[in-house]
Protein backbone atom coordinates (compact mmCIF):
# COMPACT_ATOMS: atom_id res chain seq x y z
CA UNK A 1 0.00 0.00 0.00
CA UNK A 2 1.12 3.62 -0.78
CA UNK A 3 0.59 6.58 1.10
CA UNK A 4 1.20 8.80 -1.72
CA UNK A 5 -1.86 10.79 -2.86
CA UNK A 6 -3.06 10.58 1.25
CA UNK A 7 -3.47 14.21 2.50
CA UNK A 8 -1.47 14.40 5.97
CA UNK A 9 -2.98 16.53 8.48
CA UNK A 10 -1.09 19.44 9.81
CA UNK A 11 -0.22 20.38 13.60
CA UNK A 12 -2.85 23.09 13.10
CA UNK A 13 -5.62 20.76 11.43
CA UNK A 14 -5.58 18.57 14.71
CA UNK A 15 -6.27 21.38 16.77
CA UNK A 16 -8.92 23.24 14.60
CA UNK A 17 -11.05 19.95 14.33
CA UNK A 18 -10.51 19.11 17.84
CA UNK A 19 -11.40 22.82 18.85
CA UNK A 20 -14.74 22.42 16.61
CA UNK A 21 -15.81 19.27 17.55
CA UNK A 22 -15.83 20.78 20.83
CA UNK A 23 -17.63 23.79 19.80
CA UNK A 24 -20.20 21.57 18.11
CA UNK A 25 -20.91 19.59 20.94
CA UNK A 26 -19.42 16.00 19.12
CA UNK A 27 -18.72 13.53 22.03
CA UNK A 28 -14.79 13.78 21.64
CA UNK A 29 -13.14 10.32 23.33
CA UNK A 30 -11.06 10.82 26.27
CA UNK A 31 -7.03 11.53 26.17
CA UNK A 32 -4.97 9.56 28.63
CA UNK A 33 -1.66 9.68 28.71
CA UNK A 34 1.05 7.47 31.25
CA UNK A 35 4.10 9.51 31.60
CA UNK A 36 7.57 7.92 32.69
CA UNK A 37 11.31 8.78 32.64
CA UNK A 38 12.87 5.90 30.88
CA UNK A 39 11.89 2.18 30.05
CA UNK A 40 10.94 0.15 33.06
CA UNK A 41 8.92 2.62 35.41
CA UNK A 42 5.66 0.93 34.32
CA UNK A 43 3.90 2.65 32.38
CA UNK A 44 2.38 0.49 30.09
CA UNK A 45 1.78 -1.98 32.91
CA UNK A 46 -0.50 1.13 34.72
CA UNK A 47 -2.34 1.50 31.63
CA UNK A 48 -3.16 -2.34 31.06
CA UNK A 49 -4.15 -2.28 34.94
CA UNK A 50 -6.42 0.92 33.84
CA UNK A 51 -8.09 -0.86 31.34
CA UNK A 52 -8.83 -3.96 33.51
CA UNK A 53 -10.36 -1.99 36.03
CA UNK A 54 -12.64 0.08 33.47
CA UNK A 55 -13.49 -3.66 31.87
CA UNK A 56 -14.65 -4.80 35.53
CA UNK A 57 -17.10 -2.05 35.42
CA UNK A 58 -19.11 -2.94 32.53
CA UNK A 59 -16.84 -0.51 29.68
CA UNK A 60 -15.79 -2.18 26.46
CA UNK A 61 -12.22 -2.11 26.30
CA UNK A 62 -9.53 -3.38 23.50
CA UNK A 63 -6.09 -3.19 23.40
CA UNK A 64 -5.47 -1.55 20.00
CA UNK A 65 -1.90 -1.63 19.78
CA UNK A 66 0.54 -2.58 23.37
CA UNK A 67 4.18 -3.92 22.95
CA UNK A 68 5.34 -5.77 25.91
CA UNK A 69 8.88 -6.20 25.37
CA UNK A 70 8.83 -9.85 26.42
CA UNK A 71 8.13 -8.69 29.96
CA UNK A 72 6.11 -11.50 32.15
CA UNK A 73 4.00 -9.07 34.14
CA UNK A 74 2.71 -7.17 31.54
CA UNK A 75 2.14 -10.30 29.40
CA UNK A 76 0.02 -11.19 31.97
CA UNK A 77 -1.91 -8.35 32.11
CA UNK A 78 -2.24 -8.09 28.36
CA UNK A 79 -3.49 -11.33 28.27
CA UNK A 80 -6.82 -10.02 30.41
CA UNK A 81 -8.27 -7.93 27.33
CA UNK A 82 -9.53 -8.01 24.02
CA UNK A 83 -6.26 -7.16 21.34
CA UNK A 84 -7.41 -6.69 18.09
CA UNK A 85 -5.01 -7.85 15.28
CA UNK A 86 -2.34 -5.48 14.20
CA UNK A 87 -2.27 -4.71 10.45
CA UNK A 88 0.80 -6.28 8.47
CA UNK A 89 2.55 -4.02 6.17
CA UNK A 90 5.41 -4.81 3.51
CA UNK A 91 7.39 -2.36 2.95
CA UNK A 92 10.82 -3.29 0.84
CA UNK A 93 10.20 -6.89 1.45
CA UNK A 94 9.99 -6.87 5.16
CA UNK A 95 6.79 -7.45 6.62
CA UNK A 96 5.79 -4.85 9.50
CA UNK A 97 3.10 -5.03 12.05
CA UNK A 98 1.11 -1.63 13.17
CA UNK A 99 -1.98 -0.74 14.55
CA UNK A 100 -4.62 -1.68 12.85
CA UNK A 101 -6.69 1.87 12.91
CA UNK A 102 -9.48 1.06 10.38
CA UNK A 103 -10.47 -2.20 12.35
CA UNK A 104 -10.71 -0.15 15.65
CA UNK A 105 -12.79 2.54 14.28
CA UNK A 106 -14.84 -0.31 12.79
CA UNK A 107 -14.69 -2.44 16.25
CA UNK A 108 -15.64 1.24 18.04
CA UNK A 109 -15.18 0.54 21.34
CA UNK A 110 -15.49 2.76 24.21
CA UNK A 111 -11.77 2.65 25.56
CA UNK A 112 -8.63 1.76 22.85
CA UNK A 113 -5.02 1.34 24.75
CA UNK A 114 -2.17 2.42 22.43
CA UNK A 115 1.26 2.08 23.74
CA UNK A 116 4.33 3.96 22.18
CA UNK A 117 2.76 7.23 21.55
CA UNK A 118 5.93 8.56 20.00
CA UNK A 119 6.07 5.52 17.69
CA UNK A 120 6.64 6.36 14.18
CA UNK A 121 4.51 4.54 11.35
CA UNK A 122 5.68 2.17 8.54
CA UNK A 123 5.50 4.42 4.95
CA UNK A 124 2.08 2.48 3.71
CA UNK A 125 -0.27 3.50 7.01
CA UNK A 126 -2.86 5.74 6.97
CA UNK A 127 -0.97 8.08 9.28
CA UNK A 128 2.88 9.05 9.63
CA UNK A 129 2.80 8.89 13.22
CA UNK A 130 1.34 6.92 15.93
CA UNK A 131 -0.08 10.31 17.85
CA UNK A 132 -2.03 11.10 14.74
CA UNK A 133 -3.42 7.61 14.74
CA UNK A 134 -4.67 8.72 18.74
CA UNK A 135 -6.59 11.94 17.14
CA UNK A 136 -7.97 9.71 15.16
CA UNK A 137 -9.75 7.40 17.49
CA UNK A 138 -10.61 10.48 19.69
CA UNK A 139 -12.65 11.80 17.03
CA UNK A 140 -14.54 8.98 16.32
CA UNK A 141 -15.45 9.50 20.25
CA UNK A 142 -13.39 6.96 21.87
CA UNK A 143 -11.15 6.98 24.91
CA UNK A 144 -7.53 6.47 24.72
CA UNK A 145 -5.18 5.02 27.13
CA UNK A 146 -1.30 5.81 26.01
CA UNK A 147 2.29 5.62 26.67
CA UNK A 148 5.19 8.15 26.59
CA UNK A 149 8.56 8.24 28.19
CA UNK A 150 9.67 12.19 28.73
CA UNK A 151 12.64 12.20 26.58
CA UNK A 152 10.06 11.59 23.32
CA UNK A 153 8.79 15.03 23.85
CA UNK A 154 9.75 17.03 21.19
CA UNK A 155 10.60 20.38 23.30
CA UNK A 156 12.80 18.09 25.79
CA UNK A 157 14.71 16.18 23.24
CA UNK A 158 17.90 18.17 22.60
CA UNK A 159 18.51 18.46 26.66
CA UNK A 160 17.99 14.67 27.07
CA UNK A 161 20.62 14.38 23.88
CA UNK A 162 22.93 16.43 25.35
CA UNK A 163 22.58 14.77 28.69
CA UNK A 164 22.37 11.26 28.12
CA UNK A 165 24.16 11.12 24.71
CA UNK A 166 21.72 8.77 23.06
CA UNK A 167 20.13 10.32 19.70
CA UNK A 168 16.52 10.49 20.28
CA UNK A 169 14.57 9.70 16.71
CA UNK A 170 11.04 9.53 17.64
CA UNK A 171 9.21 12.65 19.24
CA UNK A 172 5.99 14.41 20.43
CA UNK A 173 5.24 18.08 19.91
CA UNK A 174 4.26 19.57 22.76
CA UNK A 175 0.98 20.53 22.21
CA UNK A 176 -0.10 16.70 21.73
CA UNK A 177 0.61 16.52 25.40
CA UNK A 178 -1.37 19.99 25.54
CA UNK A 179 -4.13 18.34 24.40
CA UNK A 180 -4.22 14.75 27.00
CA UNK A 181 -7.21 15.35 29.45
CA UNK A 182 -4.88 13.88 31.88
CA UNK A 183 -2.00 12.75 32.47
CA UNK A 184 -0.27 10.26 35.04
CA UNK A 185 3.07 9.89 35.69
CA UNK A 186 4.82 6.19 36.60
CA UNK A 187 7.69 7.10 39.26
CA UNK A 188 9.81 5.19 40.88
CA UNK A 189 13.20 6.00 41.99
CA UNK A 190 16.24 5.79 40.00
CA UNK A 191 17.60 3.14 42.88
CA UNK A 192 14.21 0.46 42.11
CA UNK A 193 14.84 1.30 38.80
CA UNK A 194 18.38 0.09 38.80
CA UNK A 195 17.22 -2.66 40.66
CA UNK A 196 15.01 -3.73 37.98
CA UNK A 197 17.60 -3.49 35.52
CA UNK A 198 19.68 -5.63 37.29
CA UNK A 199 16.66 -8.56 38.06
CA UNK A 200 16.03 -8.55 34.17
CA UNK A 201 12.91 -7.21 34.28
CA UNK A 202 13.51 -4.61 31.59
CA UNK A 203 16.30 -5.84 29.36
CA UNK A 204 17.92 -9.59 28.80
CA UNK A 205 20.43 -10.02 31.38
CA UNK A 206 23.63 -9.83 28.43
CA UNK A 207 21.99 -5.78 27.80
CA UNK A 208 21.90 -5.48 31.62
CA UNK A 209 25.72 -4.13 32.47
CA UNK A 210 25.71 -1.82 29.36
CA UNK A 211 22.52 0.24 29.62
CA UNK A 212 23.99 0.63 33.18
CA UNK A 213 26.71 2.18 32.00
CA UNK A 214 25.28 4.36 29.56
CA UNK A 215 21.31 5.56 29.54
CA UNK A 216 20.66 4.14 32.83
CA UNK A 217 23.66 6.30 34.74
CA UNK A 218 22.14 7.12 37.73
CA UNK A 219 22.64 10.96 37.02
CA UNK A 220 20.70 10.58 34.13
CA UNK A 221 18.04 9.19 35.42
CA UNK A 222 17.82 11.39 38.19
CA UNK A 223 17.50 14.30 35.42
CA UNK A 224 15.11 12.75 33.73
CA UNK A 225 12.85 11.96 36.47
CA UNK A 226 13.20 16.09 37.17
CA UNK A 227 11.79 16.89 33.74
CA UNK A 228 9.30 14.54 34.29
CA UNK A 229 7.79 15.66 37.23
CA UNK A 230 8.08 19.31 35.90
CA UNK A 231 6.25 18.49 32.93
CA UNK A 232 3.24 16.68 34.83
CA UNK A 233 3.15 19.90 37.35
CA UNK A 234 2.78 21.84 33.85
CA UNK A 235 0.22 19.60 32.95
CA UNK A 236 -1.57 19.89 36.74
CA UNK A 237 -0.78 23.34 36.44
CA UNK A 238 -2.88 24.28 33.12
CA UNK A 239 -5.63 22.08 34.68
CA UNK A 240 -6.27 24.21 37.32
CA UNK A 241 -5.93 27.41 35.43
CA UNK A 242 -8.93 25.91 33.53
CA UNK A 243 -10.84 25.57 36.81
CA UNK A 244 -9.58 28.57 38.23
CA UNK A 245 -10.66 30.83 35.29
CA UNK A 246 -14.49 28.84 35.15
CA UNK A 247 -15.22 29.30 38.94
CA UNK A 248 -13.56 32.82 39.09
CA UNK A 249 -10.92 31.91 42.13
CA UNK A 250 -8.61 33.61 43.33
CA UNK A 251 -4.71 34.42 42.74
CA UNK A 252 -3.77 32.22 45.71
CA UNK A 253 -4.60 28.89 43.41
CA UNK A 254 -1.13 27.86 42.52
CA UNK A 255 0.63 24.71 41.75
CA UNK A 256 3.61 25.92 39.63
CA UNK A 257 6.11 28.66 40.24
CA UNK A 258 6.12 31.63 37.33
CA UNK A 259 8.28 34.32 37.55
CA UNK A 260 7.27 37.55 35.49
CA UNK A 261 9.89 40.45 34.94
CA UNK A 262 8.81 44.29 34.04
CA UNK A 263 11.40 45.83 31.34
CA UNK A 264 11.85 48.53 29.08
CA UNK A 265 13.83 49.78 26.50
CA UNK A 266 16.47 50.88 29.07
CA UNK A 267 20.05 48.90 28.48
CA UNK A 268 19.42 48.16 32.69
CA UNK A 269 16.78 45.87 31.21
CA UNK A 270 19.11 42.90 30.94
CA UNK A 271 20.01 42.58 34.13
CA UNK A 272 17.04 42.43 35.36
CA UNK A 273 15.80 39.79 32.59
CA UNK A 274 19.33 37.88 33.70
CA UNK A 275 18.73 37.64 36.95
CA UNK A 276 15.00 36.95 36.17
CA UNK A 277 15.86 34.36 34.43
CA UNK A 278 18.34 32.68 36.94
CA UNK A 279 15.58 32.79 39.74
CA UNK A 280 13.22 30.90 37.29
CA UNK A 281 15.93 28.10 36.25
CA UNK A 282 16.66 27.62 40.05
CA UNK A 283 13.24 26.92 41.22
CA UNK A 284 11.87 25.43 37.58
CA UNK A 285 9.37 28.23 37.28
CA UNK A 286 7.88 29.45 33.87
CA UNK A 287 9.79 32.61 32.93
CA UNK A 288 7.88 35.82 31.52
CA UNK A 289 8.73 39.29 30.64
CA UNK A 290 6.60 41.86 30.31
CA UNK A 291 6.81 44.96 28.19
CA UNK A 292 3.90 47.76 28.71
CA UNK A 293 3.27 49.19 25.18
CA UNK A 294 3.43 53.14 24.52
CA UNK A 295 4.02 55.28 21.42
CA UNK A 296 7.19 56.01 22.18
CA UNK A 297 8.14 52.22 21.30
CA UNK A 298 7.71 53.49 17.31
CA UNK A 299 10.52 56.05 17.92
CA UNK A 300 13.45 53.98 15.81
CA UNK A 301 16.01 53.87 19.15
CA UNK A 302 13.45 53.17 21.65
CA UNK A 303 12.35 50.39 18.92
CA UNK A 304 15.98 48.99 18.16
CA UNK A 305 16.91 48.80 22.02
CA UNK A 306 13.26 47.05 22.83
CA UNK A 307 13.73 44.08 20.38
CA UNK A 308 17.15 44.02 21.53
CA UNK A 309 16.39 43.12 25.48
CA UNK A 310 13.72 41.22 23.88
CA UNK A 311 15.85 38.93 21.99
CA UNK A 312 18.20 38.66 24.69
CA UNK A 313 15.10 37.42 27.00
CA UNK A 314 13.95 34.79 24.29
CA UNK A 315 17.58 33.26 24.58
CA UNK A 316 16.87 33.22 27.69
CA UNK A 317 13.98 31.41 27.63
CA UNK A 318 11.12 33.77 28.56
CA UNK A 319 7.84 34.35 27.20
CA UNK A 320 7.14 37.90 26.33
CA UNK A 321 4.05 39.58 27.09
CA UNK A 322 2.84 43.01 25.45
CA UNK A 323 0.51 44.56 28.23
CA UNK A 324 -1.97 47.04 26.95
CA UNK A 325 -3.16 50.20 29.29
CA UNK A 326 -2.24 53.57 31.06
CA UNK A 327 -1.14 52.41 34.19
CA UNK A 328 2.55 49.78 34.72
CA UNK A 329 1.07 48.96 37.81
CA UNK A 330 -2.39 48.15 37.27
CA UNK A 331 -1.59 46.22 34.15
CA UNK A 332 1.10 44.37 35.58
CA UNK A 333 -0.65 43.28 38.80
CA UNK A 334 -3.74 42.05 36.27
CA UNK A 335 -1.95 40.38 34.34
CA UNK A 336 -0.12 38.59 37.48
CA UNK A 337 -3.62 37.82 38.99
CA UNK A 338 -4.97 36.08 36.26
CA UNK A 339 -2.01 34.23 34.96
CA UNK A 340 -1.12 33.27 39.04
CA UNK A 341 2.12 34.92 38.49
CA UNK A 342 4.32 33.73 42.05
CA UNK A 343 7.39 36.04 42.07
CA UNK A 344 8.00 39.76 40.53
CA UNK A 345 10.64 41.14 39.46
CA UNK A 346 10.48 45.16 39.37
CA UNK A 347 13.81 47.54 38.79
CA UNK A 348 14.73 50.49 40.52
CA UNK A 349 17.49 53.00 40.10
CA UNK A 350 18.32 56.01 42.10
CA UNK A 351 15.17 57.91 41.90
CA UNK A 352 14.31 61.27 43.76
CA UNK A 353 11.62 63.92 44.39
CA UNK A 354 8.31 63.44 42.49
CA UNK A 355 9.99 60.75 40.30
CA UNK A 356 10.42 59.08 43.71
CA UNK A 357 7.50 58.91 45.15
CA UNK A 358 5.45 58.59 42.00
CA UNK A 359 7.15 55.10 41.89
CA UNK A 360 6.57 54.06 45.24
CA UNK A 361 3.30 54.63 44.46
CA UNK A 362 3.02 52.65 41.89
CA UNK A 363 4.48 49.60 43.93
CA UNK A 364 2.17 49.78 46.34
CA UNK A 365 -0.55 49.79 43.73
CA UNK A 366 0.70 46.92 42.61
CA UNK A 367 1.32 45.24 46.05
CA UNK A 368 -2.64 45.99 46.83
CA UNK A 369 -3.70 44.47 43.57
CA UNK A 370 -1.74 41.34 43.39
CA UNK A 371 -1.01 40.32 47.01
CA UNK A 372 0.05 36.18 46.24
CA UNK A 373 2.67 37.41 44.52
CA UNK A 374 6.19 38.08 45.83
CA UNK A 375 7.57 40.98 45.00
CA UNK A 376 11.49 41.44 44.04
CA UNK A 377 12.46 45.27 44.07
CA UNK A 378 16.04 45.20 42.22
CA UNK A 379 18.39 48.18 42.65
CA UNK A 380 19.74 49.33 38.96
CA UNK A 381 22.56 51.71 38.65
CA UNK A 382 21.70 54.89 36.37
CA UNK A 383 23.48 54.03 33.26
Amino acid sequence: MSTQGIARKRPEDWLESAEAAEASGKPRGRFKVFLGYAPGVGKTFSMLSEGIRRKSRGEDVVIAMVETHGRAGTSAEAEKLEQLPRKRIDYKGTIFEEMDLEAVLQRQPTVALVDELAHTNVEGSRHHKRYEDVFALLEAGIDVLTTLNVQHIESLTPRVQSLTGVIVRETVPDWVLDRADEVVINDVTPEALAERMRRGDIYPMERVERSLQNFFRRGNLIALREMALQRVTRAVDRTLDTYVKRKQLGGHWMVSEKVAVCVSASPGSRDLVARGARLADAIGAEFFVLHMDTDIDAEPDTARALEENFEFARNLGANIVHLKGTNVAAATAQFAAQNRITQVLFGRSALTGLKKYLYFVAISRFMRDAPHADLHIITQEQR
